[in-house]
C-alpha cells in the first residue's frame, strides 16, 4: 500500500472508516476488523472506491447484504466496499432494482402490486445483488426465473466497463451464475419480469412459506442460511443428519439439530469454528455416502 494518509483518502472517499468490525455487517456475526470500510451509496461511489483500491494496490472486497459470507477472525487487510444503492421501481412490464436493495423489500413490493414470482423469498435476508450472484431460491423458485437483464461493472486491469446482458448470457444454474466464476464482475442493477397474479393468493402463499421457514430453520441464532448446496437428487440437510452430525459443535459454532445444513453461532463463534465444522461435515458425509458436499457459503480468506 502506498504511503498515503487516511485524512487524504477521506477527501477522495467521504465517509471512509477504519478498523470496522465486519461481524456487524454479516448475518453470522463473525469477522474481525476491516482495515478500511466504505459505504457506496451510488454506482459512481462504487467505481471511485474500486479505483482507489487499485491505485493503492490494496485488496478489496465488495459486500452486499452479508448473509452468505464468512470473514476471518483477523479481519480484512484492505478495503471493504459495502453496496448501499437500493432504488426499486416499476418500469412498464418490468421491475428495476439496484443491487443493494433488500430481497425482502423487493418481495414485499411484488406482493403489494400482486406480482408473481417472489413468494419463495418471504423471510429470506440479503441483498438483491447477492441473490442474483448466487441465484438464490427456495421451494422450487429462483430469482433467475424472473431476470430479464443484469447491469454489471466489469473491472479490467486498467479501466472499468459497465455492461448489460440478458438472462440467457449469464449461465444461471442451481445456486450459481456467471458472476460467481467472474470475480471482477460486480452486479449493479437488474430488470425483473412482471407477471400479474392474485394478490390474496400471493399473500397466502408467502405467509405459508414464512411459517414453514420459522418452524424448520433455527432463525433465532446468527447463521448464513444453508451452508452447502443440495447435491443432485440428494438433500445436504439429510446427508449431514445421516452422518450423525446434527448437534455437533466446535467452539461457539454448532450444526443445528433443527436444520443440519445450518451452522449456527450459539456462543461468540470464531470463523475457525465454522470452517472446522464445514470440514468435518464434508469428511463425514463423503465417508458415509461417497458424496462431495459443495459450499454455498463464501469463505473470505
Amino acid at each position: 500500500m502506498q504511503d498515503i494518509s487516511f485524512r487524504k483518502l477521506r477527501k477522495t472517499l467521504p465517509g471512509l472508516k477504519q478498523s470496522i468490525p465486519l461481524k456487524k455487517y454479516t448475518s453470522f456475526k463473525i469477522g474481525g476488523p476491516a482495515l478500511l470500510f466504505f459505504e457506496a451509496r451510488t454506482k459512481k461511489d462504487l467505481i471511485k472506491a474500486v479505483g482507489v483500491a487499485k491505485e493503492l494496490a490494496i485488496p478489496f472486497f465488495i459486500l452486499g447484504g452479508g448473509n452468505n459470507v464468512l470473514f476471518p477472525d483477523a479481519g480484512f487487510p484492505g478495503l471493504i466496499i459495502k453496496i448501499n444503492f437500493s432504488q426499486i421501481e416499476y418500469r412498464g412490464n418490468s421491475c428495476y432494482s439496484e443491487a443493494g436493495a433488500l430481497l425482502g423489500r423487493l418481495a414485499n413490493l411484488f406482493l403489494k402490486h400482486g406480482t408473481l414470482g417472489l413468494e419463495w423469498a418471504a423471510g429470506i435476508p440479503g441483498s438483491v445483488g447477492g441473490a442474483v450472484r448466487g441465484n438464490a431460491g427456495a421451494f422450487g423458485g429462483a430469482i433467475s426465473d424472473l431476470i430479464e437483464t443484469v447491469e454489471f461493472l466489469e473491472l479490467r486491469e486498467d479501466n472499468f466497463l459497465i455492461r448489460e446482458e440478458e438472462r440467457e448470457m449469464l449461465n444461471f444454474s442451481y445456486r450459481d451464475s456467471i458472476f460467481k466464476k467472474n470475480k471482477h464482475w460486480v452486479i449493479l442493477s437488474l430488470l425483473l419480469r412482471r407477471e400479474q397474479g392474485d394478490k390474496k393468493e400471493i399473500n397466502r402463499k408467502m405467509k405459508d412459506l414464512l411459517k414453514l421457514r420459522k418452524t424448520s430453520q433455527p432463525l433465532q441464532y446468527p447463521s448464513a442460511g444453508s451452508v452447502f448446496k443440495n447435491p443432485l437428487d440428494n438433500s445436504a440437510k439429510q446427508l449431514i443428519n445421516n452422518a450423525g452430525l446434527a448437534g455437533a459443535r466446535v467452539g461457539g459454532a454448532k450444526i443445528s439439530e433443527k436444520h443440519p445444513n445450518f451452522i449456527i453461532n450459539v456462543d461468540r463463534a470464531k470463523s475457525k469454528d465454522v470452517v472446522d465444522l464445514i470440514q468435518l461435515a464434508k469428511e463425514k458425509v463423503k465417508k458415509e455416502s461417497g458424496i462431495e458436499l459443495e459450499e454455498e457459503l463464501e469463505i473470505v480468506s
